[in-house]
């Protein structure tokens, strides 16, 4: 019974020794989408100071009202996603208005999750594959401290350490895109319910 133990104990030990490698690549990629998402998030937010004087829901408005020139006032969205959803506002035909409206918003809405999937996923996975990066080098480390191994256990520590960090700064940086993101987004939506509903005409708010 004991030697079953000991002899399934090795096997997860050798199983968990094997996954090393995978781990720490796996750590390197979070980074690096960590990275990515990062500069998405850049290139958005300069998107949204430099139109952050246009009322969306007045850009909408007037590709309502004119939407043969919908495209220049979607230039003016506060990203890419939002400039879509005023596209396809503005495309609708008068007589299915409400319709058309009430479907760009639901895909709009979708865009928007599969946008937030991608860091909230950096959210769990990030802290996830550091703490096995974490645990993984200690299992030879020790090993190798019980045999006197100090030069050994010292390099596992270090990319235990290393992994620790990069799992922890994904996550946290994962998790405040994800909370920007969500305020950003839930603004827009309201900005394009303003724009897109019945009201009377107003002067252009957009200079073409």
């Amino acid at each position: 019974m004991i030697a079953a133990a000991l002899d399934l104990g090795d096997a997860l030990s050798h199983i968990a020794t094997a996954l090393r490698v995978p781990v720490l690549i796996a750590a390197v990629v979070v980074l690096l989408l960590c990275a990515l998402e990062l500069g998405r998030f850049g290139v958005e937010w300069w998107r949204r100071l430099r139109n952050r004087r246009f009322d969306l829901g007045e850009v909408v408005a007037q590709a309502i009202a004119d939407p043969s020139h919908a495209a220049h006032y979607a230039r003016y969205a506060r990203s890419p996603i939002t400039a879509r959803a005023v596209l396809a506002i503005a495309a609708a035909p008068p007589t299915d208005r409400d319709l058309a409206t009430e479907h760009a918003l639901v895909d709009y809405e979708l865009r928007v999750q599969r946008s937030l999937d991608r860091t909230r996923l950096l959210v769990r996975a990030g802290p996830a594959i550091g703490l096995m990066g974490t645990l993984i080098p200690l299992i030879p480390g020790l090993a190798a401290l019980a045999g006197g191994d100090v030069a050994t256990l010292a390099n596992d520590l270090r990319d235990a350490f290393g992994a620790t960090v990069v799992g922890l700064l994904v996550g946290t940086v994962a998790f405040a895109l994800t909370l920007t993101r969500t305020r950003m987004y839930t603004e827009d939506l309201a900005g394009l319910e303003r724009g897109s509903a019945p009201r009377a005409a107003s002067p252009a708010a957009v200079a073409r």
